[in-house]
């Protein structure tokens, strides 16, 4: 018994050694292909503010907007597998957003003119490189592929991977125009289950209109260093949520200058802002309900003003219920369908107001 035993642990290794894959794949770096949702350039691709350029963002500020939440990328393959491999900086969680939405990938695939999911994957917390398995078994035939990036993630590099000898090519952008979204963690992403269930990208996936994100959670606090790095961006329209964090007193300092900053360095183009949406919290604390409705009063005497007083300055109310109460994850935010709620409830607003500048 004994020598069967050793021979059957030289054998092991051997047969250990035989079954070890090799690397077959078609690596690509995902910035070579066709990236979406990108602000300005950057001389990281998956930032979405050049940091060196644009000052003033705190150290936790600078963290989330090299976070890679509302970028893309789009591509056609027949490849049957897809795998990615990425370098990071240790992405951060929060309490109420899936780990998922925080540090993973998001996959869409176009049928019949309409955005499909696909497939998502996690990089857990300990992961050390090598490839996850984001879709497998596909039929072979040519896709058209939407790949979202992790919500609070900073990327170094993603490498997607593909059947070795397969079609994998850069495609035409999909989104028309340049929508810029701006504001708080509800823009930036936070309490989704996944990279691309944020009202922006849900927005976009419906409308074909190109979002470009710039949320940024315990922010959005009408700051002008984020009006002076978005007075920079080429956009068709600015959507701003920037009514959901400042205190009263901060809105009253900040509204105005943050606004004609944004309005003198795009004469013309609609500026877009939303009323924030009532929170869950209120229901019954009545110093949370009384805290959130100050906010939205002021912001409703405050957007009374500037309607009135600049011409292209709109105003919008977004919902993120439907009378049941029944999508809040945390009190405050939203989840994937209270989303689908808020950006459904937006979109003939935005469209309606859009028409008005030949945006279609």
């Amino acid at each position: 018994m004994r020598r069967y035993f050793a021979l059957l642990l030289v054998f092991i290794p051997l047969i250990s050694s035989a079954l070890e894959p090799t690397d077959t794949h078609r690596w690509v770096e995902a910035s070579d292909l066709t990236m979406i949702g990108k602000l300005m350039d950057t001389p990281n691709p998956y930032w979405r503010v050049d940091t060196t350029v644009w000052k003033g963002f705190t150290s936790t500020e600078n963290k989330q907007i090299r976070c890679s939440a509302g970028l893309g990328v789009v591509f056609r393959t027949d490849s049957r597998n897809i795998v990615i491999e990425i370098e990071r900086r240790a992405p951060y969680y929060g309490s109420s957003t899936t780990q998922i939405a925080s540090a993973g990938f998001d996959l869409y695939i176009r049928k019949d003119g309409k955005w499909i999911w696909a497939g998502d994957v996690a990089f857990k917390p300990d992961y050390a490189g090598g490839p996850q398995q984001l879709i497998a078994n596909m039929d072979g035939s040519v896709h058209e592929c939407l790949l979202y990036f992790p919500v609070h993630t900073e990327l170094y590099s993603c490498r997607l991977g593909f059947d070795e000898g397969c079609l994998v090519e850069a495609m035409p952008n999909p989104f028309r125009h340049r929508i810029v979204f701006s504001g708080s963690s509800y823009t930036h992403g936070s309490s989704t289950a996944r990279p691309g269930m944020s009202y922006p990208l849900q927005f976009e996936r419906h409308t074909g209109m190109q979002a470009l994100p710039l949320g940024c959670g315990g922010n959005g606090k009408l700051q002008m260093h984020y009006a002076l790095a978005l007075a920079s961006v080429e956009a068709d329209a600015f959507v701003f949520d920037q009514f959901s964090n400042p205190k009263p007193e901060i809105m009253m300092e900040r509204f105005f200058p943050f606004l004609e900053t944004i309005r003198n360095a795009h004469p013309g183009v609609p500026i877009i802002f939303q009323q924030t949406i009532y929170r869950e919290s209120g229901n019954f604390d009545l110093v949370s309900r009384k805290h959130n409705q100050e906010k939205m009063d002021l912001a409703d005497s405050l957007m009374a003003i500037a309607v009135k007083r600049y011409p292209d300055v709109y105003y919008i109310k977004p919902s993120a219920d439907d009378g049941t109460h029944e999508y809040s994850v945390d009190g405050t935010h939203p989840d994937d369908h209270g989303y689908y709620l808020w950006s459904r409830s937006i979109e003939k607003p935005i469209l309606r107001i859009l028409r008005r500048y030949g945006i279609r």
